[in-house]
């Protein structure tokens, strides 16, 4: 049976391999990456590819993002400890584990430690992504809850940062409206075969600065403000790229 030292050298080999392609330089965010268990969300058949660059399917439909990518949208969104995030798509719960390790870091006081709210639309995706964090050690600092992630959490807002995995056709004014000033989206922007990953910067004055970033493929965003069945079930926005 695979233990701790075998995981331990996977992850560093994946680290090692997001560091070379580029996707991610900040010490913080490797760390983290090295720190969360992955093998941990995936589904016990994927087990032994959980370090591999690429995403694995979780069910519903969904997937499990491939670590770059999850790297590059924590790089670009650069959460410090202390804050608040919250991440739309819970999925497996990697994504929130690995933000949740920035913002609350392990060997951190309990009492400096921010926080991720994670939103999920599929009940029965969070309640494994709920038993995925416990296993791994982060359900004291990740709040997962059922909802419309384009609508994203407004019992909890603002955020200073906010993290969507999964694309959308444009960016949902919601999300941008729950950011603190001075605070950063990251989220896939496009259609349904290709995006960008896209950075919302929120000023202080309120104003909004948008700029895009490294292609992707997500699934779909699902919910008021992302598709729907039959096309772009979008209700017109402003802030376009």
């Amino acid at each position: 049976m695979k233990g701790d030292v075998y995981f331990a050298e996977k992850r560093k080999a994946m680290v090692e391999e997001v560091k070379a392609k580029g996707l991610a330089s900040n010490p913080r965010v490797l760390e983290a990456l090295m720190k969360v268990p992955r093998h941990l969300f995936v589904p016990r058949e994927y087990i032994d590819m959980a370090y591999e660059d690429r995403p694995l399917p979780i069910g519903y439909g969904q997937t499990i993002s491939a670590p770059g990518v999850v790297a590059r949208i924590a790089e670009l969104l650069d959460p410090q400890p202390g804050e608040k995030v919250l991440d739309v798509g819970t999925g497996s719960g990697y994504q929130a584990a690995v933000l949740a390790e920035l913002v609350a870091p392990s060997e951190a006081p309990r009492e400096s430690w921010g926080h991720v709210w994670s939103i999920e639309i599929i009940e029965e995706l969070a309640e494994a992504a709920k038993s995925n964090l416990r296993e791994a050690g982060y359900i004291d600092r990740v709040t997962v809850v059922v909802g419309d992630g384009s609508m994203g959490y407004e019992p909890e807002a603002p955020y200073h940062r906010i993290a969507v995995g999964a694309a959308a056709p444009r960016i949902p004014e919601p999300l941008v409206d729950q950011l603190t000033p001075g605070g950063r989206l990251v989220i896939p922007i496009g259609d349904r075969f290709v995006q960008k990953l896209t950075v919302v910067e929120k000023g202080g004055d309120g104003s909004v600065r948008v700029w895009s970033d490294i292609e992707v493929l997500f699934v779909p965003l699902t919910g008021r403000y992302g598709f729907r069945e039959g096309g772009e079930g979008f209700e017109k926005s402003h802030l376009t790229l």
